[in-house]
């Protein structure tokens, strides 16, 4: 379930931290935590996505973006505001093409709400690590609804595509700063992986490695390492 957050309300901060961040770095400086992906590709990216999500939004099929624009920082403001103005400006409960079902209830505006939030978060995480910063300034309630995200609809999803197998291990994941739960790939877990909310949103999209973010394990050591090589994400 979706913890009590407004997204929509959350989603200017995080664009203009991204956009800040655009604005500073080397768009030729690589991002570690993103393969062989450098600046560039990076804000490129985030941009077309805003582009891309808000057609969704729409019930539009998307036109195309500059595929090379000289102008990052400009590149990303332009898309990043024409999400900012078309969630706004539609009814959150209207209908919506997603990444769930047609026929979910889930399939609304307030979808992207939430899911826009969460790509611009860990995009965020992302340009920082190419500059040596950290994502420090993001409430962990925020951080949790990251992994929420993932339990319950990213990676299903991986799974209803048959991107993945469903685990054969099921692990509990605990956001040990704010006390919550989730399971992941099952109710009948064989480990709980503990760690901050924050560590466990970078673990399950793959920016840390368990180690990394310290991560403490009861119970079978090697089921949540198991369950990430999965490609729980996309």
């Amino acid at each position: 379930m979706t913890l009590d957050l407004d997204h929509l309300a959350l989603l200017p901060d995080l664009q203009g931290s991204f956009l800040a961040g655009a604005h500073d770095a080397d768009p030729d400086a690589p991002v570690p935590t993103c393969g062989s992906w450098r600046v560039r590709d990076l804000v490129q990216h985030l941009g077309y996505v805003h582009h891309w999500a808000a057609a969704q939004a729409r019930r539009e099929e998307d036109t195309p973006v500059d595929p090379a624009p000289s102008d990052l920082p400009a590149f990303y403001a332009q898309h990043a505001a024409e999400l900012r103005t078309t969630l706004g400006g539609l009814d959150p409960d209207a209908r919506a093409w997603t990444l769930l079902e047609p026929d979910d209830p889930g399939s609304t505006v307030r979808f992207w709400h939430r899911r826009q939030v969460h790509e611009t978060l860990v995009h965020l995480h992302d340009l920082r690590a190419a500059v040596g910063s950290t994502v420090d300034d993001v409430a962990p309630a925020v951080w949790a609804d990251t992994v929420d995200e993932v339990v319950t609809v990213v990676q299903p999803r991986q799974v209803r595509l048959g991107r993945t197998a469903p685990l054969a291990r099921p692990v509990a994941l605990r956001a040990s700063d704010i006390g919550r739960t989730w399971f992941l790939g099952g109710t009948d877990p064989v480990a709980t992986a503990s760690a901050p909310a924050r560590e466990l949103a970078l673990v399950v999209w793959g920016r840390l490695g368990p180690d990394e973010a310290g991560v403490v394990v009861d119970g079978d050591t090697d089921a949540l390492r198991a369950a990430l090589a999965e490609h729980i994400t996309p």
